[in-house]
């Protein structure tokens, strides 16, 4: 039975618009348009990449005119949650959101499940509101490859509001702070110890520690979480915009002190307008970025050089084989583009 369904079946993908139909609609705040960009941007396909850039060339964004929200935490700490209610919070006050989600991808398929947005379904709905789930295809940081761009794509269709929701796979999830103006960081209380959590790295990034869950008979460990994590604040370095970190402690399923942490972006966002650092900081992370370019293009041109290719199978089975180390094989391979 299912031998003649796959017979019949013809896969039949839809065209992708063309470079001006995109830009139009992405002008337009069409979101089928901004959907299609981000596909481009994420394809692996030269033709893909070429359009892509073009459009991203030709598209302008006004200079810090958006609010770039990075949001990390463990699995189970209610992400999807919190940014439904976060979310619908800020469509109601009229402004224009866009989430990008993370999911892992499997180490051995390749695959991601890109649930999110089956989580999010009130906010899915929601004409203020553009919600685009990416696979991590094994990038570390907690990010995709091309999350900076999808956000220019975003910013470009008119979003006030870019929410980037990071894999949640602990403390190697520090990229997301190379793009984004302000870190949430979501936790658990009664979890453990919340001592564990306080480590270098990703807890330092934090721009506001949000401690979710704080209902169903909860609410107290919430409030000592909150405060352990706010004598451990004063254990790292100072910010270099002065800013200090702030916990709350909040509900997404009773929608309580969801408006706190609005407020204290917004207060963030108004201090370092003010002080000049949102602007320095974003110009900073556009070099970094362009590393990261470079970076990528490089690694690219170097592993599809055909002679290349032959040389570092060869080295492959020396390897393999014991022969030589890897790393002699891998300073031979180097030496190759000198």
């Amino acid at each position: 039975m299912t031998n003649g369904i796959n017979k019949k079946y013809r896969y039949n993908p839809k065209e992708f618009l063309s470079e001006k139909e995109l830009i139009k609609g992405i002008k337009l705040k069409n979101k089928n348009s901004v959907g299609q960009a981000i596909t481009l941007i994420e394809s692996n396909h030269p033709t893909h990449r070429k359009t892509a850039d073009a459009i991203l060339s030709q598209l302008k964004v006004s200079k810090n005119k958006s609010i770039r929200i990075g949001i990390t935490g463990s699995p189970g700490v209610g992400k999807s949650s919190f940014i439904e209610a976060f979310g619908l919070l800020l469509c109601k006050k009229d402004y224009r959101v866009a989430v990008l989600t993370i999911d892992p991808s499997s180490g051995k398929s390749g695959g991601s499940i890109l649930g999110d947005k089956t989580r999010m379904n009130e906010l899915s709905k929601h004409t203020n509101a553009f919600i685009r789930p990416t696979p991590s295809k094994g990038t570390l940081g907690g990010v995709a490859r091309n999350t900076k761009e999808a956000i220019l794509i975003c910013e470009a269709a008119g979003y006030d509001i870019i929410i980037v929701e990071t894999v949640g796979v602990g403390q190697s999830e520090t990229k997301i702070n190379e793009m984004v103006d302000f870190f949430l960081l979501l936790m658990l209380s009664g979890a453990g110890d919340e001592l564990q959590g306080i480590k270098r790295g990703i807890m330092e990034l934090a721009d506001c520690i949000a401690i979710t869950k704080a209902d169903s008979g909860n609410e107290n460990q919430a409030k000592k979480a909150r405060l352990t994590f706010k004598n451990a604040i004063h254990l790292f370095p100072a910010n270099t915009n002065g800013w200090i970190p702030k916990v709350h402690i909040c509900s997404s399923h009773q929608n309580k002190g969801i408006d706190a942490i609005w407020e204290t972006i917004e207060n963030h966002r108004r201090s370092n307008l003010e002080n000049g650092w949102l602007g320095s900081n974003r110009a900073k992370q556009n070099i970094y970025w362009m590393h990261q370019r470079i970076e990528e293009h490089l690694k690219a041109d170097f592993y599809e050089n055909s002679v290349i290719s032959k040389v570092i199978k060869n080295y492959e089975t020396q390897v393999e084989n014991g022969v030589i180390s890897p790393f002699y094989a891998a300073d031979k391979i180097l030496n190759l583009k000198q």
